[in-house]
């Protein structure tokens, strides 16, 4: 598939969501991935319900863009197929836990002497090494220990974020780092080792909450769906149920306030500290205006005025609104079993490039393209030193 990356070989021993979703967006940017998995497979294979014909839908939610090998690397024979992927590719990324690599004959350093053009990218849940480096990290409970639990769901109640965000986040930071590592080793010729983890991503994405505690001294607590330091911005409800608001600074203040029959300058709201302070009784205002119209008027008159707003939506309704699809968010592949099928699509858009998506594979379905490459590509190099 062609795209920016095209001719970058990732070899994926990855496995769950982090590292197998970074590895699904470099196969998005153009670059071959060969997902290496043990016999019985990615575990997420078997998670489920839902499942459609068999197929778990968890997998093929971070799995597209790749072939599937299966080797045990166990056996010698499939460490060395293994091997000779290696020495062939750009990138390879794992997600093991700390000290697996090693065991299996597969350290780090083992494999930048196959191959010194190596970026080796590492996802652990805690961190490679530290007091608790070895521990097992999922991503609800990364979500828990790194505090992202702490500031979600209403007040007295910790809550994870409905979707694997600790998992996301990583995965994001996989990318970045392989392709800081790529765009190194044009410079120095070298490969070497990048390192993250679940923990760095989510402590990594406090932002302001982290600095609330590192600066202020101030422990944040959760507030539902309300901003600790915006008001109004939130969730409100209207006639005929919720929608959101984000009046984020004065100039929205002064053009949203009239809108719900308010005077920006009542001294009770007029600034911000004062609205954050006297947040119960300045929603209840805007909610006794907003009890009288159905969402629909109200969305449009915010648009009207330049106050953002919106709708809460289901899934189902974002997977159906037009500026989803526009967006690229929704694309389609002819599953080997399962036929035709829309998954998410990806985040990123460049101009100049029409990807074209492959459907995640089923296990093991190029165990023979990928040897029979890799042979050809073996006769190749024997045969370019025979005319050397």
């Amino acid at each position: 598939m062609s795209g920016p990356l095209d001719g970058v070989l990732v070899v994926d021993l990855s496995r769950v969501v982090a590292g197998p979703h970074a590895t699904q967006t470099l196969g998005d940017l153009g670059a071959r991935v060969i997902k290496v998995e043990q016999p019985g497979g990615d575990e997420t294979r078997g998670w489920g319900p839902p499942f459609a014909d068999g197929v778990s839908t968890y997998y093929l939610s971070c799995n597209r863009n790749k072939e599937s090998i299966t080797l045990d690397l166990k056996d010698p024979a499939g460490l060395d197929v293994l091997l000779r992927l290696v020495r062939r590719a750009d990138v390879l990324v794992e997600n093991f836990r700390t000290g697996v690599m090693d065991r299996l004959g597969l350290g780090f350093d083992r494999l930048l002497e196959a191959n010194p053009r190596l970026v080796v990218m590492s996802v652990t849940g805690f961190g490679h090494d530290g007091p608790e480096g070895g521990r097992p990290g999922y991503d609800a409970i990364v979500q828990g220990e790194a505090g992202l639990m702490s500031v979600t769901g209403p007040p007295g109640q910790p809550s994870k974020v409905g979707m694997t965000v600790a998992d996301m986040l990583a995965a994001q930071n996989v990318v970045a780092g392989v392709l800081a590592a790529l765009y190194e080793r044009t410079k120095t010729g070298r490969g070497q080792v990048v390192r993250t983890s679940l923990l760095a991503s989510v402590v990594g994405a406090h932002g302001f909450q982290g600095t609330r505690w590192t600066v202020a001294g101030e422990v944040p607590e959760s507030l539902g769906n309300d901003h600790p330091s915006l008001a109004p911005y939130g969730t409100f409800r209207c006639a005929d149920g919720l929608l959101q608001i984000g009046v984020a600074n004065q100039s929205i203040w002064r053009r949203f306030a009239p809108v719900v029959g308010l005077d920006p300058d009542d001294p009770r709201f007029a600034e911000l500290p004062d609205r954050t302070r006297r947040r119960p009784e300045l929603t209840a205002e805007i909610e006794k205006t907003l009890a009288a119209e159905p969402r629909a008027v109200w969305l449009e008159r915010f648009a009207g005025a330049g106050v953002p707003a919106g709708s809460i939506r289901s899934l189902d309704e974002v997977y159906d609104w037009e500026q989803t699809r526009s967006q690229g968010l929704v694309v389609t592949v002819d599953h080997p079993e399962l036929g035709e099928i829309e998954l998410p699509g990806p985040a990123l858009r460049f101009d100049g490039h029409r990807f074209e998506h492959t459907p995640p594979p089923l296990l093991g379905e190029h165990d023979a393209s990928v040897r029979a490459w890799l042979d050809e590509q073996d006769e190749q190099d024997a045969h370019d030193e025979t005319e050397d």
